[in-house]
């Protein structure tokens, strides 16, 4: 599949609940989170995001996150890795589930940026 999703949020239970309900539209991805800390209190860890990535099958990586230090980790592993990692300021539920059942189509990346844009965080 040409792109995966990694979900990266500052709650455990949201990544896994994000995940869980993109899954069912979406089937055939590869879907990854990075929820929470190292102890699964609230926050983020690279860590966590690096093994997302590492984990997910995607030729490139479509990536959505909730708060601040999850889109710095982010930004920050996207400088580490040799992976193609595209990050959307969009809203994390509404965006990752319109990434996900446009990228199960197989739609092109112009496409699914399209129809992310309505959905951008200002």
């Amino acid at each position: 599949m040409k792109y995966g999703i990694v979900i990266v949020s500052h709650s455990y239970d949201i990544a896994q609940g994000v995940k869980k309900l993109i899954s069912q539209a979406a089937p055939d991805l590869s879907i990854t989170t990075a929820g929470g800390t190292e102890d699964e209190e609230i926050g983020s860890s690279l860590e966590k995001i690096q093994q997302a990535v590492d984990d997910n099958h995607g030729e490139e990586i479509l990536a959505f996150y909730d708060l601040g230090s999850s889109k710095m980790n982010l930004e920050m592993l996207m400088e580490m890795t040799d992976k193609k990692i595209h990050k959307y300021d969009v809203a994390l539920v509404e965006g990752a589930y319109t990434a996900a059942t446009l990228a199960q189509v197989d739609s092109p990346l112009d496409v699914i940026e399209k129809n992310l844009q309505p959905l951008k965080i200002k």
